[in-house]
Order: structure tokens, then C-alpha cells, then sequence
């Protein structure tokens, strides 16, 4: 059991406000184009990513589409 907080009434000294860092909730979500394909991969490939995604309670799909991602755009860079 969490011991309980007992709260003073002492000051809190100088207080400051602070400048809203935070990006409007419309800028945290950037949505892409998603376009639908159909791809034959290894057995052994997915196998992998189910056994890969499970461990880390994500789906091995998404798990897929991100390695196309970070590859496309580290060659889309380099071009």
C-alpha cells in the first residue's frame, strides 16, 4: 500500500507560468497517403515478424510497412 501525501500549507516561492510547448492536436497526427498491395515475401519472413510483433504486442503488418518506411526514406535522401 502507497504511503499517503500530507500536504502543507507552507509558500511555494516564485512562481513562473510556462510557455505552451505542446503542437495543436492537428499537428501531432500527420497522415499520409496509404495505397493497398499485394506482396508474396518468404515464409520465413513472416514467421519472423508475427513471432517479432507478438513479443511486443504489435501487429507484424505495421512492423513490415515501417522497415519499407525507414528504407525508402534513408534511399530517397541519399539520392
Amino acid at each position: 500500500m502507497k504511503t499517503k501525501i500530507k500536504y502543507s500549507e507552507e509558500p511555494m516561492g516564485d512562481l513562473r507560468v510556462v510557455r505552451d510547448f505542446l503542437p495543436p492536436p492537428d499537428q501531432l497526427v500527420l497522415k499520409e497517403d496509404n495505397v493497398k498491395v499485394t506482396i508474396s515475401l518468404k515464409k520465413s519472413s513472416v514467421s519472423f515478424f508475427k513471432k517479432e510483433a507478438k513479443k511486443h504486442n504489435t501487429s507484424y503488418q505495421k512492423m513490415i510497412r515501417q522497415v519499407i518506411d525507414w528504407y525508402a526514406s534513408h534511399y530517397e535522401k541519399t539520392a
